[in-house]
This record gives structure tokens, C-alpha cells and sequence, in this order.
């Protein structure tokens, strides 16, 4: 029996090589010589860099840079085991989960710690570039990234204007002159799994700013805001970061990596999937395991379950799909996954459910595990 195990990670629970480890240990109970290929995955949300770290034998670092409320923090970034492509997960530097809850605000968050995550990775003379868009905390159209990375955004009295979504409107002047010459020497990919542009109905502002602490009143003028940067980035370089698929991902940082860094905005689960080889590594498998945390209608959006699945159905694989919650809509995921199996044993509160994720886990692909081995005489 030949498994390739491609979770995603369980959030707040476990990440993607945990996942994997769970799995094994289920499997092993019920096929102890059978062939285990794991593969952590991720689809360019929080956890990514870590699942590409793992899956690739690279390693990571540690740098203190300026956080989403501009007091220094730790944050990691990574460098895969080709030895020349680093990560940067901006969550890491500018993510929800630094933030307490009574403190978010997108009026005054910044990605600039994402800009200095950057340069480190420059530093290591790498010739690719990853950038994870997912679980911002900001709102500032990537202003701060690039303000870190040496772009100067002026005002009226040309002086730098300060950091967050609620200072775009004083952009008058975008100086790109000193801005880090070795961006143009290397090729930047960003993970993203939204399509949401930088204004509008469907932008940063009027979808995501909300979840990051802003009232009704400061998304007007967040969208606003960001709509006048886009204005004047159109005006004075003929560039336009608006109406991009994507650009509203992590708060505009989106439209920040196309039009200022070169960069190309991807499906998430597509740039970790080539990087780990994952269709490769399917070959001739008798069973693909992928899994998250929650799986329901919204995980046929780009999510690492169903992109496993698609690529598994490329090789006629049975997909089975593990998760801790199932939701409505589960019914359209059974073209390409299999079978979904929930691991939470009963009800039990969430605090419990994520303790006790690796047992549940475990238990759940060992009792699968047994009915493949009836099913097939084993």
C-alpha cells in the first residue's frame, strides 16, 4: 500500500507536519510496512512558509522587525532547500494574530516589518522570492513594505506620511529612486488565495477590514484612502494597481507586489504544490489523505483539500479528506474528494477539539484504515 499524505494544517491545532505525523501514526497501526509519502501542504495562507520549510528541508530564520502596531517583534522567514528561494510569510510581520482583539485597527497597521523580512531575505543573495499574502491585520496597500524596502510616500509638505490605511490620503508624491535595486534581480511569486481587486464592492476594505477591527465608517474611508493611492500611483507611473485580480489580498500588500515589486500574484496551493513536487510524489498511490481544519463550500476556492484532490484525479487516486469541522455545501467537493471524514469524536467544546486534535487524528485514519483492509481482504 503506497499513502501520500498532503494536509494542510489544522488551525490552532496543529500544523501541516503534525497533520502528517498523526496520520503516519494511524496508518501504521493497521499497515505497518506500507509506503508513506508525506507532504505538508498549504495554500498560501497563515502556515505556509512553515509547511514549504518542512517539505523541502529548508531552514529558517529569525529577525526582529517592526510589528503591525510599529513596536519591534520577532518574526521568521524561510529559505527553502534549493538554497535559493526564500519566503516571507507576511502574516509573520504583520499578521491578525499579533494584534490583540481590543487593539486591531487598520487605520494604523502596517506592513512594514514584511518590507524588512524582505531585505533579510535579500541579504541571503537568493534569486527567487515568496510572499505568502494571507491573515493581515492591515489595510495600508502595502505602503509600509515598500516604505521599508526604500520608497518614500510625501505629503503636502513633502514629509514621509505615517504609518497605516488612514494616512493614504495624504499621498501627494511616490518616490521609487531608492528603493532596494536588488528587488529587479530576482523573480517574486505572491501566494494568494483571494481575487479581490483594491477597491470597491469586493476590495480590501469592504471585505476584509472589518474581521480587522474597522467600523462601518472607517471602511469608507479606507476604501477612500486606498482608492487615492491607487489615483496617484495611475497618475505619476501609469501603473495600475486597482483593477488586478488579487490586489486586495492582505489589506492591498497585493497590489503593493505587482505594481511597485514585479511581481506575480498566484494561486497559493499551486506555487506550494510545484515547490513540493506534490504531482511527482502522487504517482502510482493506492490513497491521497489531504485535510483542514474546517471543509465547506468555500474550500472549491483555491483551498489545499480540493486542489490535492484535483491533482490526485489526474491519476485516478482515491481522495480522502480529514477535518475538524464539515460545513454546508460539503455535497459540491465529491467530483474530486472521495470521502470527508470528520475526526471529532462527539460534542465537545473547541478548546477540546483543538487539544486533542493529533489523538482524534490518529484514531480517525487508523479506523479508516481498517475499512480499506475489509474492503479489499487484506
Amino acid at each position: 500500500m503506497k499513502f501520500v499524505l498532503a494536509p494542510d494544517s489544522f488551525k490552532e491545532s496543529m500544523t501541516s507536519k503534525e497533520v502528517c505525523n498523526a496520520i503516519t501514526e494511524g496508518i501504521r497501526k493497521v499497515f505497518s510496512n506500507a509506503e508513506i509519502i508525506a507532504v505538508p501542504m498549504a495554500d498560501g495562507g497563515e502556515g505556509t512558509m512553515q509547511s514549504m520549510i518542512d517539505s523541502t528541508n529548508g531552514t529558517i530564520y529569525s529577525e526582529i522587525v517592526k510589528g503591525p502596531l510599529g513596536r519591534d517583534i520577532k518574526a521568521q522567514f524561510g529559505i527553502l532547500g534549493d538554497k535559493n528561494t526564500a519566503i516571507v510569510e507576511a502574516a509573520e510581520a504583520c499578521g491578525l494574530q499579533l494584534v490583540d482583539k481590543s487593539l486591531r485597527n487598520p487605520l494604523i497597521t502596517t506592513t512594514y516589518g514584511v518590507g524588512q523580512l524582505i531585505k533579510s531575505a535579500l541579504d541571503m543573495n537568493i534569486n527567487k522570492l515568496i510572499i505568502t499574502l494571507g491573515g493581515s491585520s492591515t489595510n495600508d496597500g502595502g505602503v509600509g513594505m515598500l516604505q521599508a524596502l526604500g520608497v518614500k510616500f510625501l505629503d503636502e509638505k513633502d514629509e514621509e506620511i505615517s504609518f497605516g490605511g488612514a494616512f493614504l490620503s495624504k499621498i501627494r508624491k511616490i518616490d521609487i529612486s531608492m528603493i532596494d535595486k536588488r528587488i529587479k534581480n530576482i523573480e517574486i511569486k505572491a501566494a494568494c488565495d483571494v481575487k479581490n481587486h483594491l477597491t470597491g464592492d469586493k476590495g480590501a476594505s469592504r471585505v476584509f477590514a472589518k474581521q480587522k477591527g474597522a467600523s462601518e465608517e472607517d471602511i469608507v474611508m479606507l476604501d477612500n484612502n486606498l482608492k487615492h493611492y491607487a489615483n496617484v500611483v495611475k497618475e505619476q507611473y501609469g501603473i495600475d494597481i486597482d483593477n488586478v485580480e488579487g490586489a486586495g489580498a492582505a489589506g492591498g500588500l497585493g497590489a503593493a507586489v505587482t505594481g511597485f515589486l514585479g511581481g506575480k500574484l498566484e494561486n497559493g496551493f499551486s506555487i506550494v504544490s510545484q515547490c513540493c513536487n506534490l504531482e511527482s510524489k502522487m504517482k502510482n498511490a493506492d490513497f491521497v489523505i489531504t485535510g483542514e481544519g474546517s471543509i465547506d463550500s468555500q474550500t472549491k476556492e483555491g483551498k489545499t483539500p480540493y486542489g490535492v484532490a484535483k491533482t490526485a484525479k489526474k491519476f485516478y487516486i482515491p481522495v480522502i479528506a480529514l477535518c475538524g469541522r464539515s460545513g454546508e455545501g460539503i455535497e459540491e467537493l465529491y467530483e474530486e474528494i472521495d470521502s470527508i471524514v470528520c475526526i471529532v469524536p462527539g460534542a465537545v467544546a473547541l478548546e477540546d477539539a483543538l487539544k486533542n486534535g493529533k489523538i482524534n487524528i490518529t484514531r480517525t485514519m487508523e479506523n479508516i484504515c481498517r475499512i480499506i483492509k475489509i474492503s479489499k481482504n487484506l
